[in-house]
């Protein structure tokens, strides 16, 4: 199987993902102040990280709230044992949920993983997350009633720090 062909980097998109990796400037902003420090014009920043999108290279920019700044200290993967014929729809369905932050399919590893559908849900309080939890069980019983089979909650215990890929100097 060949690989993908990976878009060209030149020296400037790397010194502009070098300057991007570790979040944008938190400035009114943070074009100017990206193409100041990489030493280009604040458009060419902004057509070289759209590129950057649409080829692949990056795939998002965006905010990242700290959920724990915020008071959702709670933090509750959900995870689901849907079958395979219906977890495309379920997935969007649950996805959908203003409360869902992420959803995913995961690969199953038996017997000791029955669990396909992956859905992270915060709140102030286990009781909060289980709450809505409940919502997205109901849900599926409801719109997938042969489909899901079982699920668990399974809470953060540690605050890991994640991070991108890094390009070394």
């Amino acid at each position: 199987m060949n690989a993908p062909h990976a878009p060209l980097l030149d020296d400037i998109d790397r010194r502009l993902i070098r300057a991007t990796q570790a979040g944008l400037p938190l400035l009114p902003k943070p074009y100017e102040s990206l193409a100041a420090r990489v030493g280009i014009p604040e458009a060419e920043v902004i057509r070289r990280l759209a590129a950057m999108l649409d080829g692949g290279v990056i795939r998002r920019i965006g905010a990242v709230p700290n959920h724990y700044a915020l008071g959702y200290t709670a933090n509750g993967m959900s995870v689901w044992d849907v079958d395979d014929a219906a977890i495309d729809a379920a997935g969007e369905r649950v996805g959908a949920q203003p409360f869902v932050t992420h959803c995913y399919r995961r690969p199953r590893r038996p017997p000791e993983w029955p669990y396909n559908l992956f859905a992270m849900v915060h709140g102030v309080s286990r009781e909060e997350v289980l709450a809505r939890v409940g919502e997205l069980q109901a849900l599926l019983t409801v719109e997938f009633p042969r489909a899901l089979r079982d699920h668990e909650v399974l809470f953060s215990t540690a605050i890991l720090k994640k991070t991108g890929l890094r390009l070394r100097d």
